[in-house]
């Protein structure tokens, strides 16, 4: 019985050859044969974002400006976006709460104190730990955005967020096709 399945499965299997040999084969008595090879490729969601820094040097606050809790305006990193279909750049902080703090004085500066504009008149938004859109296209070989940024600081030379130290914070650019 069993030699019998086995017997049976080499024939199938050599019928299924047979078959799949005889579509990639033609003949003909009239000289000229035509077979067809379809060939094919799957094209994913492209996107290339290039950044013109890697690093943004804010304006430190002078005696005047935390005086009256002035906000000092930045420019930014500017962005090439390449994608082959619509696209989204995202932008957040990679801190949760508050910018990392290096001194001696417990400096405590909140990531709502730096705001992101895509233009320097623009509306300005507080950045966040979240994602959020910073902008959006059609396909495109080369567009451009720019970020600007806007450091608020508070009045009183005792608040936290004024202490000396230097303050960094990693603001995360996301480009998608969706």
């Amino acid at each position: 019985m069993k030699a019998t399945r086995l017997l049976l499965a080499a024939m199938v299997l050599g019928a299924a050859i047979d078959a799949s040999q005889a579509n990639a084969q033609c003949s003909s008595n009239s000289g000229s044969c035509n077979t067809t090879n379809t060939a094919s490729v799957t094209v994913g969601a492209l996107v290339k974002l290039a950044m013109s820094s890697a690093a943004t040097t804010l304006t430190a606050p002078s005696v005047t400006d935390i005086e009256s809790a002035l906000s000092l305006d930045d420019v930014g990193p500017t962005f090439t976006i390449k994608a082959n279909r619509s696209w989204t750049l995202k932008v957040k902080s990679q801190n949760a709460t508050n910018f990392t703090y290096a001194g001696s004085d417990a400096g405590v500066k909140p990531i709502s104190d730096l705001s992101w504009a895509t233009s320097s008149g623009g509306a300005y938004s507080a950045i966040t730990g979240s994602d959020a859109t910073f902008a959006s296209g059609a396909s495109s070989n080369s567009t451009a955005a720019a970020a600007f940024f806007r450091t608020s600081w508070a009045g009183g030379f005792s608040a936290a967020s004024n202490a000396p130290g230097t303050y960094t914070l990693p603001i995360v650019f996301t480009l998608t096709a969706p």
